[in-house]
């Protein structure tokens, strides 16, 4: 995965008392795909919530969790951030969700580090198609 440096674009929220980190996102106008040969494309607009104080990189993965050895990629963004604020959609690219058949649960996951420490991690899923 190659970083991505963000600068701007960001509406962050400061905050002094979070239990966790959060994560939400919806599928956005990703092309429909079943066929099980995933697209190219941009990354969802995320959610973040209770990102914690001293944050500097912010690790994405999507996770099919129908069949987790595939490799769907996800993004890392260099950003100094704490609190809550909204990623915006074409950050990074990543495989879309293409289940062959039927509907899969896919997770994506983000992780907020410090140089090599893990601060805290979130996580969310949803069903596709």
């Amino acid at each position: 995965m190659k970083p991505f440096f963000i600068a701007a674009g960001f509406a962050f929220v400061a905050s002094t008392a979070v239990a966790e980190m959060t994560l939400g996102f919806q599928w956005g106008d990703i092309p429909r795909c079943t066929t099980g040969r995933p697209n190219t494309v941009a990354n969802p607009e995320f959610v973040l919530g209770g990102v914690p104080q001293g944050t500097n990189r912010i690790v994405f993965k999507l996770k099919d969790l129908d069949v987790p050895n595939y490799n769907h990629g996800g993004g890392t963004l260099k950003v100094q951030m704490s609190g809550s604020g909204r990623i915006p959609s074409g950050v990074f690219k990543y495989k879309s969700p293409c289940p062959p058949s039927g509907r899969h649960t896919y997770e994506w996951t983000a992780t907020a580090k410090k140089g090599n420490q893990t601060l805290a991690t979130a996580k969310a899923a949803r069903q596709y198609p």
